[in-house]
């Protein structure tokens, strides 16, 4: 008896799907996207959120690190709006995206508008609100559209950096990776300490690379020296 094989999947680039697909090329066919790469010392934040936890609130590492990530965006205005019609619009309000891997291969980025004025605690609810809507298919057009900086979090996986693909039009796009356990020089001896990935894409037409690496630097020394 012969045996044939088995057709191979054809999965149509429609739908969700297809509009993800679009938008993706378009960012990369129309912004000048370079990516910078650094590793933080992640020892103070987790510290922190141990004690939060102690004294009754519990945060995940992406709740905090979204707190540093904003905080660092009020001293780096530069590098938080998008870029239109040939024109960079820099914004006051820190409108910011987070990236949602959804069912069905599917992502959405919907914006926490007026991060900078929630504290850890607003920051988580608001996140927790875009996830729970995002998979019931109720996020709102300006959600969608209006963020100004997005952070994409890969931390709970095994990658360690990627280069994320920026939210168009979006000036800026953090990407965070697994936290691993790095041994470093301490004093005359070794320790072994927890380091997180960051990958920043940022559009060169709107910043360069050195203002970008400030940021990101910035970004670094605030996880390290977190405090709630």
């Amino acid at each position: 008896m012969t045996v044939q094989a088995a057709s191979p999947a054809v999965v149509p680039l429609r739908g969700a799907r297809g509009m993800i697909a679009d938008k993706m090329c378009a960012s990369l066919r129309d912004a000048a996207q370079l990516t910078h790469h650094a590793r933080a010392d992640m020892t103070a934040l987790l510290a922190a959120k141990a004690h939060l936890k102690e004294a009754g609130t519990a945060l995940s590492v992406e709740d905090l690190l979204m707190g540093a990530v904003v905080r660092t965006l009020r001293r780096h205005p530069d590098i938080n709006g998008t870029v239109q019609d040939r024109a960079v619009h820099l914004s006051d309000a820190i409108d910011l995206g987070v990236a949602i891997a959804l069912p069905g291969n599917l992502l959405a980025a919907p914006a926490i508008f007026g991060a900078e004025s929630l504290d850890l605690e607003g920051l988580r609810a608001a996140r927790r609100d875009l996830v729970a809507r995002a998979r019931t298919n109720k996020l709102t057009v300006p959600e969608m559209t209006g963020g100004t900086f997005t952070v994409s979090n890969l931390g709970l996986s095994r990658v360690e950096q990627f280069t994320p693909i920026l939210n168009a039009p979006q000036i800026a796009i953090l990407g965070i990776g697994r936290t691993v356990e790095t041994a470093v020089r301490d004093g005359d001896g070794i320790a072994w300490k927890p380091y997180a990935g960051l990958s920043l894409t940022f559009d060169h037409r709107a910043i360069d690379g050195a203002p970008a690496a400030e940021f990101l630097s910035d970004l670094c020394e605030a996880i390290e020296g977190f405090a709630p």
